[in-house]
């Protein structure tokens, strides 16, 4: 907390600092009305059209831009208007007043530039997908694990755990980084994140080598809002929900000509029920027989996200910028677990109940220093990031059991407590060199350290009344995780004909130690990540990508932490200090075209694991299963992916996804043959309406199939969700009402199975949701924007890339 006062102070300090400098003022007006424009676009440039800085006009059409003096190029652009050029406009010291200027209207219809107003929900690319949630309706309140779920190709499992295309080991980045807003566990801290901080999230299926090689199925990453519009200017966002979901969202920005400041801040509070059941039967040694088992639970409590920083532009060629975030949440937990046990001709045996309330508190701290340095030679660059991000999480949980087959007694007093602490350091290097005409070489250089701590305690009260602690489930866990790694990758274009080739190296040491048994084990291997990419130019329209990479998974901390959970004595889960990693092969080729109305994207796909990772349930002859992660020997799966964008109309849009893939298992654990064969598939629709001057109404739904495990099946689900939005206050402000569930049909359902058990479970971590929200935006309108359909081009592009993938 020291840390982040001095931060904090230093911060306010610097940016109350600036100088005087020159400014240049006038008034857009209608060259047929004379009426003023209001929020008209103006650009000061340089004679290579490079972008100095710019800013909007306001309601009466008067605009004042600070800038240095020199001679610039000023571009007016408007909606509907003729683009106007006022070429060599000396600006000198003190202001400039350039007097009335009029635009004349464009000679386009209407009806041609009325669809350009917004983003497009989706955004296809070759080597990526862009999802600008901001659009979609039914996102309005939800936090960042609840719209990763709504993406496609994307799912978040029964544990919060997130998956694409099928596949679990993948990166969750926030603004092109590993970020404490995600937290020590992604989950956590993905639930944490107010949604209406998020301005876009980009899913890489196939890295090349300039990214780290972890997560081989992908990399997703959040972009966080910030504006790069000058002058002051932001949007404020406040929301109710049932069940209880209460939250609000500052996102201010302010830009000058040397410096953009940007805050956003995000407060929630949340209480989400959940149930669960499931029906267990045991044949075990010494007896056989049947376990009901039901839950009902209740998560949440309050959370604050705060993350703020400054560009600092010292010249044309050098940027620096300087950010910081705080996380903290306090959440209380509760849960109710029944267990009726059965003979199995169906004779109540026992009852007992299980609860737990659990106190749960995060805080969250990253500090991060970006400097980038271009050059006169265009796409020649250099860019340095330094961040240290420290965490830490507690869990305590009073646990009481009552038994009995009709009157209930308390049996059982147990207490847990789960302690985490984390600090790690990142050091970052780019450099981009052009080379040949259309040519580029690439190196890079990165170092992590990863160091947590665990203490995970569990006691039971005796007789006595005194607390004495379970040997088998108490430990002090120690995770140090140092990671090298460098790149160089050669990219070219000739024609219609575009390559790149690349490799990676990562040297890895990973410590693990288990104090009081005095276990430690060193995973210590050095890799090389090649990667290769040919595009073929068809049209101006479409292109044709062929791909390759190789990919690394390795066991995170919870996987190599032998104790972490205690909330459900019969049902354990654990981590295996001797897991290795998975290595991925990831082959995809991709079809992409570009129509009038539209845009489609078809590609195949084939990845081959050694090594892959699966939990595995066993049960002991006590009737306590135990879950916990192993390597199987090999994984096989390929399939094909169509993701499509389409305006029927001027008011109807609609978009698509369809995954459809096979998964080939062989392996082994505890001496037991595991395998599978499966083919499943998944698929998402979302339609859109637009009522002129009215309002707006989007529907969206997905379905996934069943799916085989190498223990059993998870059976199919679907959801629908419902969304409006109005604009009001003369389209400063905006009013969305969204049901999340709106059938109430959101659950996973699965059927697992082994040599001596059998088990068909139903569990959902939340029920309906009912949305309400108001957004207020201050000084700028809904983002106006050219329609492309290779990508959405801002007025003003960021100056750093921090929104960008920083590798």
């Amino acid at each position: 907390m020291i840390k982040f006062l001095t931060f904090t102070l230093l911060f306010l300090g610097g940016v109350t600092w600036a100088w005087s400098q020159s400014s240049i003022s006038g008034q857009i007006i209608d060259a047929e009305t004379g009426n003023p424009l209001e929020y008209t676009t103006i650009s000061l440039l340089q004679n290579d059209s490079s972008l100095v800085t710019g800013g909007l006009s306001d309601m009466e059409g008067n605009f004042n831009i600070e800038t240095k003096p020199g001679q610039y190029l000023i571009r007016i652009q408007f909606v509907s208007y003729e683009t106007k050029d006022l070429k060599e406009i000396q600006v000198g010291a003190g202001n400039t007043n350039l007097g009335k200027i009029s635009l004349a209207p464009s000679t386009e219809t209407l009806s041609e530039v009325l669809v350009e107003g917004k983003k497009e929900q989706t955004v296809l690319e070759l080597d990526k997908r862009v999802f600008n949630v901001g659009q979609d309706l039914s996102n309005s309140g939800r936090n960042a694990s609840e719209i990763l779920d709504n993406l496609p190709s994307v799912t978040v499992d029964v544990d919060g755990n997130v998956s694409l295309r099928g596949s679990n080991n993948v990166r969750i980045w926030v603004n092109g980084k590993p970020s404490g807003l995600v937290g020590i566990g992604d989950s956590d801290g993905l639930r944490s994140l107010t949604g209406d901080m998020i301005e876009r999230v980009e899913v890489v299926t196939n890295p090349s080598a300039r990214y780290e090689a972890e997560g081989a199925g992908g990399i997703i990453n959040i972009v966080l809002k910030k504006q790069q519009q000058a002058g002051l200017n932001g949007s404020f966002t406040g929301n109710i929900g049932n069940p209880a979901n209460y939250g609000g969202s500052v996102n201010l920005n302010y830009r000058k000509s040397w410096m953009n400041v940007f805050v956003n801040y995000g407060l929630n509070y949340r209480r989400s029920p959940g149930e669960g059941n499931s029906f267990q039967r045991f044949e075990l040694p010494d007896r056989s027989y049947i376990t009901r088992r039901d839950q009902s639970r209740v998560r949440g409590g309050i959370s604050n996200n705060i993350r703020f920083g400054s560009d600092f532009i010292i010249n044309e060629y050098n940027t620096i910028t300087a950010s910081a975030l705080y996380r903290v949440s306090d959440e209380n937990n509760t849960s109710d677990l029944w267990y009726r046990d059965y003979t199995l001709e169906d004779v109540l045996l026992e009852r007992t109940l299980r609860t737990d309330d659990e106190a749960e508190d995060e805080t969250n701290q990253e500090y991060e220093l970006y400097y980038k340095r271009t050059f006169a030679q265009k796409n020649r660059d250099l860019s340095v990031t330094a961040q240290y991000r420290q965490g830490g999480e507690t869990e305590k949980s009073n646990l009481t059991e009552y038994a009995g087959l009709e009157d209930l007694a308390p049996s059982l007093y147990q207490r847990s407590l789960n302690s985490e602490n984390e600090d790690q350091w990142l050091f970052q290097a780019d450099y981009v060199h052009p080379i040949f005409s259309e040519g580029k070489l690439e190196v890079g250089y990165r170092n992590t350290i990863r160091q947590i701590d665990n203490n995970y305690l569990v006691e039971e009260q005796e007789e006595s009344g005194l607390w004495e602690p379970l040997p088998n489930f108490s430990n002090n866990f120690e995770y140090d995780e140092n990671i090298y790694a460098g790149y160089l990758i050669l990219s070219n274009k000739t024609g219609k004909w575009s390559y790149q080739g690349g490799v990676r190296v990562e040297s890895t040491d990973i410590t693990t130690h288990l104090i009081q048994t005095a276990e430690k084990n060193d995973k210590n291997y050095v890799n090389f990540f090649p990667s290769a990419f040919l595009t073929y130019t068809l049209t101006k329209a479409s292109s044709l990508q062929a791909s390759y990479s190789r990919r690394i998974n390795r066991p995170d901390f919870r996987d190599l932490n032998p104790f972490f959970t205690f909330s459900d004595a019969r049902n354990i889960r654990t981590g295996n200090p001797d897991l290795d990693p998975e290595y991925t092969d990831s082959y995809e080729l991709g079809f992409l075209y570009n129509f009038g109305k539209g845009n489609i994207y078809s590609g195949g796909y084939y990845r081959f694991t050694d090594g892959e990772t699966e939990r595995i349930s066993r049960v002991e002859n006590d009737g306590i299963t135990y879950s916990r992660p192993e390597n199987m020997s090999t994984e096989n799966s390929f399939g094909i992916e169509v993701n499509s964008n389409l305006d029927l109309l001027s008011w109807w849009s609609v978009n698509g996804n369809f995954n459809f893939y096979r998964a080939i298992t062989e392996g082994e654990a505890y001496g037991i043959q595991l395998s599978r064969d499966t083919y499943t598939m998944s698929g998402r629709f979302t339609s859109k309406w637009n009522v002129p001057k009215l309002f707006e109404v989007q529907m969206s739904g997905f379905y996934r199939a069943p799916q085989e495990t190498t223990q059993g099946r998870r059976k199919a689900f679907y959801s629908v969700d419902l969304g409006a939005t109005k604009d009001v206050l003369n389209r400063k402000a905006t009013v969305s009402l969204n049901v999340r569930d709106l059938f109430n049909t959101r659950k996973f359902r699965g059927v697992t199975y082994g040599e001596n058990f059998y088990e068909e479970s139903s569990f959902r971590w939340g029920v309906r949701q009912v949305t309400l929200s108001f957004t207020y935006r201050l000084n700028q309108l809904k983002r106006q924007q050219q329609r492309d359909r290779g990508g959405d081009r801002e007025e003003y592009g960021d100056d750093n890339n921090q929104g960008d993938m920083e590798y």
